[in-house]
């Protein structure tokens, strides 16, 4: 699957010794060499404004300006035996070095391997007004192939590419606020596209062929968020020499993940912070590509609560060998074409420095990024506690929120993050008696 270019054998090389303590500008350096980028590339992801004014304001409405987050990337990662260097965007600290420090040890482990489905996307067509509804749902059903062949006929492109509507589903509802209702399904293959416009513009097509059949009316005509038909996979195995702490044996560290991971299968309120967690890896690699993170936001709580009930996204389980097991199942709808991750220079960049060549390699990359930051924060709170770690990169920020400059941010964090009172006023302290 490899086309990027690299100083190993071109392959990129997701190992880059010392990046954490480089400046900015040295970090880019390493990274683009790594990973083979060319100027421009590097130019996009770098410090001077990758978004010009004039695309900014054709991307949305009543632009006046951009908003800037940070860009790192995540070093580490082995997935399906190839190295990915990936881009994040995002503000909040301990993210990142969590994401990379967990790659770490998993690559010596083997890393992380993914698969996923076809990327099959849901537009619905809501049909109302009609006296027979379980009728209706068979005379569409029996229209299927005339329903398929008019909504391939709205994007020959697709067709070409081995894409298309593939099948229907019809779902009947025979009390609602509005009374009975019949729900069409089309399934796209959207191909390397998110693939909203794409669904959509079929489910307009056929809509009022769909509303005859049935005898009803149509309401809406729009995809569907919840892309269960779209699903990647991530897992990985882990020993438990790899987990060892100078305080604690692997076995002990396992035993306090898969604790810490029980409460998030049985409790709601410990799964949303669980998924949340989850999210911290998979978002800022959606938003550092030009995706749609609502959408996969949106998808991922759907899917955690498909049985009626929110749980974990993931699992985590000790083999007979005493190997510690995640995995992490989830629909993932991410496109290399289309949007942002086609006019924004940075976003473009940013797949370029990965070296994807489908929207599923994405997906997968994405997920395994997710695993990660759940392998994170279990051990964190299966070991040290969660805010030990984030306190001490979150230093920093404290440090300029209480006048820190230049030199004096790195002092001031390490002396901050050593005293363990991480706090604006022993920020302040430190500054003055220094």
């Amino acid at each position: 699957m490899s086309h990027n270019t690299n100083t190993q054998a071109g392959r990129i090389t997701s190992r880059i010794e010392n990046l954490r303590s480089m400046e900015p500008a040295a970090r880019l350096d390493a990274v683009a060499k790594a990973a083979g980028l060319d100027n421009a590339a590097k130019a996009a992801l770098g410090a001077e404004p990758a978004l010009p004014m004039t695309i900014a304001n054709g991307m949305i409405e009543n632009v006046i300006g951009k908003f800037e987050l940070p860009l790192a990337v995540a070093s580490n990662f082995t997935v399906n035996g190839r190295d990915y260097l990936v881009p994040m965007a995002v503000e909040e600290p301990s993210i990142v070095a969590a994401a990379s420090y967990m790659a770490r040890i998993a690559r010596g482990c083997g890393g992380f391997v993914t698969s996923s489905t076809t990327p099959v996307m849901r537009a619905q067509i809501q049909l109302l007004g009609i006296a027979d509804p379980h009728a209706a749902r068979h005379r569409l059903l029996s229209a299927t192939g005339e329903l398929i062949a008019m909504a391939n006929q709205r994007d020959k492109v697709l067709i070409g590419l081995g894409g298309g509507c593939k099948d229907i589903e019809v779902h009947v509802f025979e009390t609602s606020p509005v009374g009975p209702m019949v729900v069409l399904h089309l399934l796209v293959d959207v191909r390397d596209a998110m693939g909203a416009n794409t669904v959509n513009s079929m489910a307009e097509t056929i809509a009022p062929r769909a509303a005859e059949i049935a005898g009803g009316h149509v309401r809406l005509r729009i995809l569907s968020n919840l892309a269960d038909r779209r699903l990647v996979r991530a897992r990985v195995s882990l020993t438990p020499e790899a987990l060892t702490t100078d305080t604690l044996s692997g076995a002990a560290v396992i035993e306090g993940m898969l604790e810490a991971c029980a409460l998030a299968l049985i409790d709601p309120y410990r799964a949303a912070t669980h998924n949340k967690g989850i999210m911290n890896g998979i978002d800022p690699v959606v938003v550092a590509t030009g995706n749609d993170w609502r959408a996969i936001e949106a998808g991922a709580h759907a899917y955690a609560a498909r049985d009626g009930r929110y749980t974990s996204l993931t699992q985590w389980e000790r083999g007979a060998d005493g190997r510690l097991h995640g995995t992490i199942e989830m629909p993932m709808a991410l496109g290399l074409v289309g949007g942002a991750t086609k006019t924004h220079p940075a976003a473009q960049a940013a797949l370029k420095l990965m070296g994807v060549t489908s929207a599923q390699e994405l997906a997968e990359v994405t997920v395994a990024v997710g695993l990660a930051q759940n392998m994170a924060a279990l051990r964190a709170l299966a070991t040290e506690g969660i805010q030990k770690g984030h306190m001490a990169l979150h230093a920093r920020n404290i440090a300029i929120l209480a006048g820190a400059t230049g030199a004096q941010i790195d002092a001031v964090a390490k002396a901050l993050a050593a005293s363990g009172n991480v706090s604006v006023d022993n920020a302040r302290e430190l500054l003055d008696g220094s």
